[in-house]
């Protein structure tokens, strides 16, 4: 939870102050490098939030299928490597699709149609044919985005399957208690992802790509300490 409520505050603090500053007056530009660094981090943190959700849906797994060894099983050590991998994961990620992005032609162009620099607003105004640069970004985005789901989906069947074994309704209650709020935060998080960066190029909507991003950008960090407050 320290980590998404990390990744959370980087999110907005990488995009909406800077938002906040184009829309406040007449100035409605951003540097060559604030646009790169935007570009970095928005991809780099939402990589390693794929991740840390996948992490965090396997402590949910433990603790709903073996509570017995929950303990043992996420130890302070293996917990730390999760993270560890969660975030060289996402950093990776941006390291490969931020110069890719970057240094396609644009013949003059300097107009980002968004409210921030991110992927497919910036694929967008290439002037050369894409294809083969949004079939890349295709292929990392379903190791990025779509295998952490699928491991997620998986430890929920699991899950799902256990709670049907348990007898006593006050049990089903705390495995729900355990789970809401993680599911509650994936649903929010990756319904947004995957429409945006599995189609990244000019068949995305540009209208719904600028309000999606300001809904996972804005809406799901302000939703997530809420959801787990009222857990908690």
């Amino acid at each position: 939870l320290t980590h998404l409520s990390f990744l959370d505050l980087s999110f907005t603090s990488s995009s909406i102050p800077q938002l906040l500053y184009n829309l406040s007056g007449h100035d409605k530009t951003i540097s060559y490098t604030g646009c790169a660094i935007q570009l970095f981090l928005f991809l780099g943190l939402g990589g390693v939030e794929c991740l840390l959700l996948a992490v965090m849906a396997y402590d949910r797994f433990v603790a709903v299928c073996n509570p017995l060894h929950y303990l043992v099983i996420m130890n302070p050590h293996l917990c730390m490597g999760l993270v560890l991998v969660a975030w060289g994961g996402g950093v990776a990620n941006s390291l490969a699709m931020s110069p890719v992005t970057l240094h396609l032609p644009r013949c003059g162009h300097h107009t980002v149609d968004h409210y921030l620099c991110e992927m497919p607003a910036l694929i967008r105004m290439a002037c050369v044919n894409t294809t083969a640069i949004e079939g890349t970004v295709f292929v990392l985005a379903v190791v990025i985005v779509l295998s952490p789901l699928v491991f997620i989906l998986v430890s929920y069947g699991y899950i799902i399957r256990a709670v049907l074994h348990i007898q006593s309704s006050s049990g089903r209650q705390k495995a729900f208690n355990t789970c809401g709020s993680h599911l509650t935060v994936v649903s929010l998080f990756y319904g947004n992802i995957i429409y945006m960066y599995m189609q990244p190029g000019n068949s995305s909507s540009q209208n719904q790509g600028k309000f999606l991003t300001l809904l996972y950008n804005i809406v799901t960090p302000l939703l997530n300490p809420i959801i787990y407050s009222f857990r908690n």
